[in-house]
């Protein structure tokens, strides 16, 4: 091959290469380490806001230990979902920026509580959320309602994952999804979605549905899952009946920008957005409390969100009283199966519900394994006569 083809070939930034794949799991191992720390804290008297700004400072803690010699240090790598610590009937985006702001809540005993976060390692994100149930744990188990919801919603995922198979549809996902939520009395969240990943991209094109509603049904493309895909698969499962979310009272700290252009008219915006660019690697979500002057940084962002310049992660909130529980794992469709590059997990023993899957064909999708058994080779070695 002439040296000018070499050149004028493009980089494979798919699975397909092994650097890309070591980048994904690299990210992941981080992403699950930091995770569990920050469960640790989840505790009665914790606030969303500690334990929020000490996930973000383990991440980043993480991230300085790797690709930090002179080879590798122009790899950007970066946060790619502030941690965000979310309790009860608040689905994401929790993330408060000081301690007097409002959406810092102090924890109590009993408060079921998502966490999600997340890395990139050259603008490959690796993220991961689990839910956890204030005070719950084998020697002091939950049971009853909130004990269905979390397993609800494990199981929700576990089978999900394993109908990322090529050639089936986003639609298998959705009503899987369904049809596990409602062996167990709960509902998944209205019109949420989960989207395949790229190199820079947290929303591709390919998107699964939870809870459609009759708009969604007509209006979203469907879509077929191929080999060498990655996806951030995201579950969020209510104990209401509906699943119905609304805007809250709380105002968001997160933004991402969106790579669009536009002819700002303030002062602050142009301010915000200069922060942002100087300081925010790629277009994946950051929290203003990491920059200088979160406060002007905020106030800046307004302008910007609504011209499209960056998007703006609102807090919702199902009603008061229901429970909300998360999980998400970044995986890839392999042609040996799936791949999970981050992994939340469930304990059993501190979830104990009375709920069993009752459906064969979930029953049989749960037993399948991630990944296909490596075939034994049968081929007899020749010997000498």
């Amino acid at each position: 091959m002439s040296t000018s083809v070499s050149k004028d070939k493009k980089p494979d930034l798919s699975i397909a290469n092994p650097d890309v794949v070591y980048k994904y799991k690299t990210g992941g191992e981080i992403s699950n380490r930091v995770l569990a720390k920050v469960l640790s804290l989840i505790k009665e008297g914790s606030t969303t806001y500690e334990i929020s700004k000490r996930g973000d400072e383990l991440l980043e803690e993480e991230l300085s230990k790797i690709y930090n010699s002179k080879k590798t240090s122009s790899i950007p790598k970066g946060i790619a979902f502030p941690t965000c610590v979310n309790p009860n009937h608040i689905p994401a985006h929790l993330a408060p920026v000081s301690e007097e702001d409002e959406s810092n809540i102090t924890l109590k005993d009993g408060d079921v509580v998502n966490v999600m976060l997340g890395v990139q390692i050259d603008f490959y994100p690796a993220i991961v959320a689990e839910t956890v149930v204030v005070g719950a744990s084998k020697e002091h188990p939950i049971n009853g309602q909130k004990a269905d919801l979390v397993k609800s919603a494990w199981i929700a995922s576990e089978a999900a994952i394993r109908s990322f198979q090529p050639g089936k549809r986003n639609w298998d996902v959705t009503n899987i999804v369904s049809e596990v939520a409602k062996e167990f009395g709960t509902t998944p969240v209205e019109s949420m979605l989960t989207h395949n990943i790229e190199r820079n991209v947290l929303y591709g094109p390919k998107e699964v549905i939870l809870n459609p509603t009759k708009d969604n049904k007509t209006q979203m493309e469907t879509h077929k899952f191929e080999e060498n895909e990655v996806y951030g698969l995201d579950i969020l499962i209510s104990t209401s009946a509906d699943g119905k979310v609304k805007p809250s009272k709380y105002r968001t700290s997160l933004y991402k920008l969106t790579g669009n252009s536009y002819s700002l008219k303030l002062k602050s915006s142009h301010y915000a957005l200069g922060e942002v660019k100087k300081k925010v690697s790629g277009l994946f979500p950051f929290n203003v409390r990491s920059l200088e002057d979160a406060r002007k940084v905020r106030t800046g962002m307004i302008e910007c969100s609504n011209h499209k310049v960056s998007l703006s992660y609102d807090i919702f909130a199902e009603k008061e009283g229901e429970f909300i529980a998360q999980y998400f794992t970044t995986f890839a469709v392999t042609k040996n199966g799936i791949v999970k590059y981050t992994s939340p997990t469930f304990d059993a023993e501190a979830y104990v519900s009375d709920k069993e899957i009752a459906n064969d064909a979930i029953k049989a999708l749960l037993a399948t394994p991630l990944r296909a058994p490596k075939k034994k080779n049968t081929k007899k070695t020749e010997t000498a006569a």
